[in-house]
């Protein structure tokens, strides 16, 4: 690691635990931000990039799948009519624009927020 890159990971490093100060004992706020293309954080209140393995993303934008099941309808010839789908959660994408909830220190992405006119 060069010396400008080891002072870049002590700035940061200083600014984290800073952030971290304002929110311990249990206390959280919430935040937006936004995934850069190296997938880092960058958040309104946190301006430097936080990269990817240091903040956590909720389940439902973590890419995952789950099945979904249930419901009946007409038109089989036996049988009720149930079935179910694999349905593959929305991933995170650079450019994304976030909700984020800092929790003890440690950013949350919770959701992705769109502007109510691209709805």
């Amino acid at each position: 690691m060069s010396k400008m890159e080891k002072n870049g990971m002590e700035k940061l490093a200083k600014v984290l635990d800073l952030r971290m100060g304002e929110h311990s004992g249990g206390g959280f706020s919430f935040d937006f931000g936004v995934i850069k293309k190296d997938y880092s954080l960058v958040s309104n209140t946190f301006p430097l990039p936080i990269p990817k393995k240091d903040y956590s993303v909720c389940r439902l934008l973590a890419n995952l799948s789950t099945n979904v099941s249930g419901g009946t309808h007409g038109g089989h010839n036996s049988g009720t009519g149930s079935h179910s789908h694999k349905v593959v959660m929305p991933k995170l994408k650079p450019g994304d624009r976030v909700l984020i909830v800092w929790v003890e220190g440690e950013p949350v992405v919770i959701d992705v927020v769109v502007k109510a006119s691209g709805l």
